[in-house]
């Protein structure tokens, strides 16, 4: 993980933060995002099932793979000289390739943009959420927050 202070990050927009450690997707975490959100399709809580479908297993949410952006955000970088961060919004989220329940995720995130917002500071970093050695990404687009200076 790199440190960067508020002057670090205006000279970094535009770059590669880093990446994040790997990530294990399990069953059980698929079953409980889907306990915690209603969302118990076949594709992600019926193994037996979804062998036969489309994926040949189950597969993680979306949304879970993109809630992962708080742990890979946490291991890639911290920034100094904030009171508060909050997340703000997400900007052209897409899913391009599913991501089996077994397999490894690691996160790439670029800085890019840090402008003056009313309260402080807004953050538009863009994320890349790939299985290791997938041509394509799993999730990818840009998470906002507000830093409070």
């Amino acid at each position: 993980m790199q440190t960067y202070t508020l002057e670090d990050l205006k000279a970094r927009v535009g770059q590669v933060l880093g990446e994040s450690g790997p990530h294990q997707i399990t069953q059980q975490q698929v079953n409980e995002f889907a306990d915690a959100t209603g969302d118990h399709q076949w594709l992600h809580v019926d193994v037996e099932k979804a062998k036969q479908g489309p994926y040949h297993g189950t597969i993680a949410h979306g949304f879970l793979t993109v809630s992962l952006l708080p742990v890979l955000l946490e291991e890639t970088a911290s920034i100094t000289g904030v009171k508060a961060m909050v997340n703000y919004g997400l900007n052209k989220l897409r899913f391009p390739a599913p991501v089996p329940v077994g397999s490894t995720v690691r996160g790439t995130l670029t800085l890019n943009a840090l402008e003056e917002a009313p309260s402080g500071l807004r953050l538009d970093l863009g994320f890349d959420i790939r299985v290791e050695g997938a041509a394509k990404p799993s999730a990818v687009g840009e998470s906002v927050f507000l830093l409070f200076t």
